[in-house]
């Protein structure tokens, strides 16, 4: 019996919360993933060590582009070829645009619109080589509906959306696949600023009654980089129980 070759998927910003929940979802059905953040974590250390030579971890910053490229050759050589990309390192910034600084809007724009690009740009350079493969952004809600004092993150979001659409275009005679998942607020570390009245709000005006978990979305993300959506391409799935509708 001839072995069956696992795909190669590389999630960026994989050490917590979505994006430490996507890779372990594609790990459980038989990827192999590879993976860089800023930070260690012992959630990541633990994946090295339950994963053994299917999961790969080294520290980079999504703004650095000699380091990813060195990464992505890396990743190559331990896993294999890549066949998968997961877009999903971001910062969240919240405050009224003309009260927020020079500063911490050009960290949203680079790491949210020009991290996303340049990973994109190298990896889908790889995926031609190899005959195809897909592309996941993760998108938000914000970037579909207007909310008070994330103008600067609303803006790089719905950016990334038209990534995906423009990139489904160029990409599909290549057969690379290009979608988004655009979740709803998480209960993560990234919005923990946001104060519980504005959360039970939330709650009330989503028809399922319920913020999103990561494990709503990594099941989204799983399913656009599987053979089951091999014809899908240019759109961003809402997973937010409703709140958009």
């Amino acid at each position: 019996m001839r072995e069956t070759i696992k795909p190669v998927v590389v999630v960026s910003g994989g050490s917590r919360s979505l994006g430490l929940k996507i890779c372990e979802s594609l790990l459980a059905g038989g990827y192999r993933v590879a993976t860089f953040s800023r930070n260690d974590t012992a959630e990541l250390s633990r994946l090295r060590d339950s994963a053994a030579g299917d999961f790969h971890w080294e520290a980079a910053d999504v703004t650095d582009a000699p380091a990813l490229s060195r990464f992505l050759g890396r990743a190559r050589e331990r896993l294999g070829p890549l066949r998968g990309l997961v877009n999903n390192a971001g910062v969240y910034h919240e405050g009224l645009l003309a009260m927020s600084r020079p500063d911490d809007i050009a960290r949203l724009l680079e790491v949210n619109l020009g991290g996303a690009i340049r990973l994109a740009q190298l990896c889908a350079k790889q995926m031609m080589v190899g005959g195809g493969g897909a592309i996941v952004n993760v998108s938000s809600v914000a970037g579909v509906r207007g909310f008070e004092g994330v103008a600067a993150y609303s803006a790089t979001k719905a950016a990334l959306d038209g990534l995906t659409r423009s990139l489904a275009r160029e990409l599909g005679p290549m057969r690379i696949r290009v979608n988004a998942v655009a979740p709803g607020l998480m209960e993560t570390e990234m919005v923990s600023g946001i104060v519980a009245r504005q959360k039970e709000q939330l709650v009330r005006q989503t028809p399922l009654g319920r913020l999103t978990t990561v494990d709503d979305a990594a099941s989204v993300v799983r399913f656009l980089l599987s053979d089951e959506a091999g014809f899908v391409t240019g759109q961003t799935l809402i997973v937010d129980g409703g709140l958009t509708t």
